[in-house]
C-alpha cells in the first residue's frame, strides 16, 4: 500500500474566512463545513481543514503545483487583490516572481500569516542544466570540496566508515 497524504489541519484566527480565502485564491470549490472544520479540495484526495485557534498561530508553509494557465489565474488574483508577494520565501524579493527550474513560482501569505506558493515546476525537476535552477540545487558539490583538507575524494580501502567518509559523518562505534 502506498501512503498518500489525506489532509493536514491549519489553524486560524478565523476558519470560514481563512477557508474562502485559500478556495478563491487557487479557483478552487467553496469549502465545507465538517465539525469544527472548513474543509478546502486541494488535490484528489488532499483537504486542508481550518480550524479556529484561540492562541498563538505558528505560520506555515503550503506549496502548490499548478499548470501555466492556473499560475496566471491565480497570479492575476494575488495582483487584484493587492497582496504582498515575493519571488522567495524569505520574503526578501517583494513584487516578483522566480523562474525556478525554468517555470514560474510567487510566495504571498494567507490571513493567518501562512506562507503560501504557488509553482509550476516541482522543487529540482529541472535538475541542474536548467537556465535558472532552483537555488536549493543549483550547484553540485564537488567531491574534493567535500573532503577535510584533501582532494583525494575516494575512501582508502582501511576507512571503515565506507559512504560515511564521504559526506565527512562519523559512523557511530
Amino acid at each position: 500500500m502506498t501512503a498518500r497524504l489525506n489532509h493536514t489541519i491549519v489553524a486560524a484566527r478565523d476558519r470560514d474566512r481563512s477557508a474562502v480565502f485559500l478556495a478563491e485564491i487557487l479557483g478552487l470549490p467553496a469549502p465545507l463545513k465538517l465539525g469544527p472544520f472548513a474543509v478546502v479540495t486541494v488535490g484528489e484526495r488532499l483537504t486542508l481543514d481550518y480550524v479556529e485557534s484561540d492562541g498563538e498561530i505558528v505560520p506555515q508553509h503550503y506549496a502548490f503545483l499548478v499548470e501555466e494557465a492556473e499560475f496566471d489565474e491565480i497570479f492575476e488574483r494575488i495582483r487584484q487583490g493587492g497582496l504582498p508577494y515575493w519571488a522567495d520565501p524569505y520574503r526578501h524579493q517583494r513584487d516578483a516572481i522566480n523562474h525556478w527550474d525554468d517555470g514560474r513560482g510567487v510566495y504571498f501569505e494567507d490571513p493567518n500569516g501562512h506562507l503560501l506558493e504557488i509553482i509550476t515546476k516541482p522543487y529540482g525537476s529541472a535538475g541542474t542544466e536548467a537556465q535558472r535552477p532552483h537555488p536549493l540545487i543549483a550547484s553540485q558539490i564537488a567531491v574534493d570540496d567535500a573532503q577535510p583538507g584533501g582532494s583525494d575524494a575516494r575512501p582508502r580501502s582501511d576507512d571503515k566508515r565506507g559512504g560515511a567518509a564521504l559526506a565527512g559523518v562519523e559512523r557511530p562505534g
